[in-house]
């Protein structure tokens, strides 16, 4: 378990668990919580929680958290495994190391080369 806290538009990025699914309960706050479905589907499923708010994020699947309120939000969090894993998605792609070449990448994400290059120096 573990007790995150927001700050007025706090975002914990995209990211996954690959050995668990998390339940995240709100204790104070409004927080909008959101999950992609796997493939060949890829749907967004979104909400805004309040205060007493229950979600739960599936095992694998990318989700991410963010503060929509003016306050600070606290939620308690649990996962279903002692070694969940995290991988956060823009970390894992971007600033892998060694990195993954950059024209995979602008292929993969239908870009030019220099926004991928761009995106990798941030990392």
């Amino acid at each position: 378990m573990v007790r995150i806290d927001y700050a007025p538009w706090g975002l914990n990025p995209p990211h996954t668990h690959p050995r668990a699914t998390e339940i995240l309960t709100v204790l104070e706050g409004t927080l909008q919580v959101g999950f992609v479905t796997s493939n060949p589907d890829n749907r967004f499923i979104t909400k805004v929680l309040q205060k007493g708010d229950v979600f739960v994020f599936p095992v694998g699947l990318v989700h991410f958290q963010r503060n929509v309120g003016n306050g600070n939000v606290v939620v308690i969090a649990a996962l279903s495994s002692q070694n969940p894993g995290a991988i956060t998605i823009a970390n894992a792609v971007f600033g892998a190391n060694p990195s993954i070449p950059a024209d995979i990448l602008a292929k993969a994400f239908e870009v030019d080369k220099s926004v991928v290059d761009q995106l990798q120096a941030k990392f």
